[in-house]
């Protein structure tokens, strides 16, 4: 097994009115000429979570951190508009946290943050803040409710 010090949550950027079914996110993923799904997880609107992944092998979700790192993406993360959104359902947020729990419980080390979090700090700071954001994913705060 690979060493595991990072969980990156993710969300599909699809829109709150669109589902995104697995084969759906695979076609995307190979058509970017990802070698099946990036994610090691995904998570439908009714919770189901998705194994699309195996954890032993390398991720193709957060360039310069996928070799130490799990990645789970959410369906959702835009509004009807295509607004970036929390659209996560209850369902969804249940099973998320359970994830998270179950995976740290077996990567003590990990530490979890989201997609945007690992975007560049500019200014120096040492706080990645807003305005600093490659992406919005995953349209919430990881690191307050994770």
């Amino acid at each position: 097994m690979r060493s595991i010090n990072l969980i990156v949550v993710h969300c599909s950027a699809t829109r709150a009115d669109h589902a995104l079914t697995t084969e759906n996110l695979e076609s995307e993923h190979r058509r970017r000429g990802f070698h099946g799904i990036g994610y090691h997880y995904y998570i439908r609107r009714d919770g189901t979570v998705v194994p699309t992944r195996p954890l032993e092998q390398i991720g193709a979700h957060a360039q310069g951190h996928n070799a130490h790192s799990i990645g789970i993406c959410y369906e959702g993360g835009l509004d009807c508009n295509g607004h970036p959104a929390d659209t996560r359902t209850p369902e969804q947020k249940s099973a998320l946290r359970l994830l998270v729990h179950q995976l740290l419980k077996r990567f003590r080390k990990s530490y979890v943050c989201g997609h945007r979090d690992l975007s560049p700090d500019l200014n120096g700071n040492g706080v990645v803040e807003p305005e600093e954001w490659i992406k919005v994913c995953p349209c919430f705060d990881v690191g307050k409710e994770l």
